[in-house]
């Protein structure tokens, strides 16, 4: 099996306490995948050291068959890895076509261009335009980022990093903040994505993580305990025991 993201025995140690032990992780081409853990398992770390945030202690990462180990954060992007925050990082005076406009200017090399005459910038704005429309946000193209509600806005942040047209979209809790129904419609957008774009999910939310995921792994005190189907980690004794307090799931 080929994989778009690989950890290799990845470590990350503070002073004496180990955040992160010997991670084994694979995603493949196309995955939906979900990583999962109670409060303190590791899980930022873990993402911090996938995508170049944080350099680890020992260990390698694969984007690929792309070592990146030594790569920092933008240069990782540029090979398409990308990366959504559980708080928004957005351009709230720029109206959400001006936006994801930006975002493909800056994957082109025209920043300068961008910032001198948007207007003259007809294929990306073809371009940002059809991204919208795959996402649901064309009706919002000339509203102000600041004037989104926030599921929208959680919704643009996506358009963003679907601009520099990752290979692996990493989603650090998407559903953060969003009401339900908001939530409904977000994570149908996210269903409908191409799978030439490969997801990993970091969500606390057990209902969407069972929904949406194909293969979920859970992280404990900063190592896999499990990795498998819904159905297998939610029969697994020992994730019900550390994190889903004993919930059975059907």
């Amino acid at each position: 099996m080929r994989y778009a993201l690989r950890a290799r025995a990845l470590s990350k140690r503070f002073d004496g306490f180990v955040a992160n032990d010997g991670i084994d992780f694979s995603l493949p081409y196309g995955a939906r995948h979900a990583l999962i853990g109670p409060n303190g398992a590791g899980k930022t770390t873990f993402v911090d050291l996938l995508t170049g945030v944080l350099s680890p202690t020992s260990g390698d990462v694969f984007l690929g068959e792309e070592r990146v180990t030594p790569l920092p954060q933008h240069e990782r992007v540029r090979r398409g890895m990308t990366r959504t925050f559980q708080i928004n990082t957005l351009f709230p005076g720029l109206t959400v076509l001006e936006s994801v406009v930006l975002a493909i200017c800056q994957r082109k090399g025209l920043i300068g261009v961008w910032y001198s005459d948007v207007a003259r910038q007809r294929d990306e704005i073809d371009e940002a335009r059809e991204l919208l429309e795959s996402l649901l946000l064309l009706r919002q193209a000339d509203t102000v980022t600041r004037c989104l509600p926030y599921g929208k806005q959680r919704l643009l942040e996506i358009a963003l990093a679907l601009a520099t047209r990752p290979m692996v979209l990493l989603l650090d809790e998407p559903a953060a903040g969003i009401p339900s129904g908001a939530r409904t419609e977000l994570f149908g957008v996210l269903g409908r994505l191409p799978r030439d774009v490969s997801i990993l999910l970091i969500e606390h939310d057990m209902d969407i993580v069972f929904r949406f995921a194909e293969r979920i792994t859970v992280l404990a005190n900063g190592s896999v305990l499990a990795e498998g189907s819904p159905e297998e980690i939610a029969a697994d004794a020992r994730v019900r025991e550390v994190y889903l307090g004993g919930v059975e799931r059907g």
